[in-house]
């Protein structure tokens, strides 16, 4: 009988073993999953998870093309996160700061192909040139092909032409939706804006195969002045935009506008702006160019719709499959209901758009100016 008594024994034994194992397992699973969830709390209570998250959602952002080196000055904070959100364009995301509901800070980018129908939203600014300076862009600088419209809202539009593919090109639009209430300068958040369009405009070209020439990193931005605080000079004097009109000075005095609002001349913006003023500081006569997609996407705009008095020009320009496109308005007053130049001289407005055009296609190399004949 003492083999069977040792042997239960010895039983009784191993299961004490077995429940002192799952014990101690019990124990140590149990102190894991403690640390684990100290540990989960710590992450939410820190903010550290939260920080993960926005990151990760920010390095996917705009099918992963976001540059983020100039987010935190946009949106005036080193926190942002993003989300996916305009499915119409080959890619686009909306990112803003987890405090947006006290201190705004929001901005959208979208990307498109030239060969992709333009949305009405894309083509709303480029119908808008007939009214006073509501089309007035001006060149974003430091070799980039892009303009900044700055007019309560600001929106960077940069145009890549891709060198391998002459009839397409690559389009990036940044918009702040929302201005940082926190920002006490207008210039950072503009440059910041500038920063993350341009660079990822140049990231997404890469990613898509679209060899294209950007240009380089953006430090300054100087956005169009506003209407309000614009100062005509005497055209006479102009030596940026408006410079191909210098010689019709004394023809534009005797239409009526003898002053002048000029940008930077830039070879590389792909939309130029000229504004000949009255006497009283009223914007009569509106002249723009258009190049490559932004020349396209004018077209499409039915540019010739908006207005009753203008006159119209192409050309062949290089890099390009798109003809530019020049063109020159009368402007009209919203504030007074009427046209500050009373008359409109078509004989002037032909040879003032001829000058400007002409004066256009040399800077840029482009060929065959042609006025268009309206019927």
């Amino acid at each position: 009988m003492k083999p069977e008594r040792d042997a239960v024994h010895e039983g009784k034994n191993t299961m004490k073993i077995f429940a002192s194992r799952r014990s101690r397992v019990a124990w140590a699973l149990g102190s894991v999953l403690s640390a684990l969830g100290i540990a989960a709390f710590v992450l939410y209570s820190t903010g550290a998870y939260a920080s993960w998250r926005d990151q990760r959602s920010l390095d996917s952002a705009c099918d992963g093309t976001l540059a983020q080196g100039g987010l935190d000055a946009a949106l005036n904070s080193s926190h942002q996160r993003a989300r996916a959100d305009d499915p119409d364009y080959l890619a686009s995301c909306l990112v803003n700061r987890p405090d947006t509901g006290r201190h705004g800070g929001a901005l959208t980018i979208r990307l498109r192909w030239s060969n992709q129908s333009a949305t009405l939203a894309t083509l709303a600014p480029l119908g808008q040139n007939a009214n006073g300076v509501k089309g007035q862009a001006a060149p974003l600088g430091s070799g980039w092909p892009g303009v900044i419209r700055y007019d309560g809202t600001a929106q960077v539009v940069v145009a890549l032409e891709c060198q391998n593919a002459k009839d397409k090109a690559l389009l990036a639009y940044g918009d702040l939706i929302r201005w940082p209430e926190d920002a006490k300068e207008t210039g950072p958040v503009l440059t910041g804006l500038g920063r993350v369009t341009t660079e990822t405009a140049q990231k997404a070209a890469a990613k898509y195969g679209c060899r294209a020439k950007g240009g380089t990193r953006l430090t300054h931005v100087s956005p169009p002045v506003p209407a309000r605080d614009m100062v005509p000079q005497s055209l006479s004097t102009a030596r940026g935009s408006c410079a191909a009109l210098v010689g019709l000075a004394g023809r534009a005095a005797e239409a009526g506008t003898p002053d002048a609002v000029e940008y930077p001349a830039d070879r590389d913006t792909p939309q130029v702006n000229c504004y000949l003023f009255t006497p009283d500081r009223k914007p009569g006569y509106g002249l723009y160019a258009y190049y490559g997609a932004l020349a396209k996407d004018f077209q499409s705009s039915g540019f010739t719709e908006h207005a009753d008095d203008y006159v119209w020009a192409t050309a062949q320009c290089p890099g390009s499959a798109q003809d530019a496109v020049f063109v020159l308005y009368r402007l009209y007053d919203r504030e007074t209901g009427s046209y500050p130049v009373a008359h409109y001289s078509g004989r002037f407005a032909r040879s003032a758009l001829k000058a400007f055009a002409d004066h256009e296609a040399k800077l840029r190399g482009c060929t065959g100016v042609h006025v268009v004949s309206r019927p």
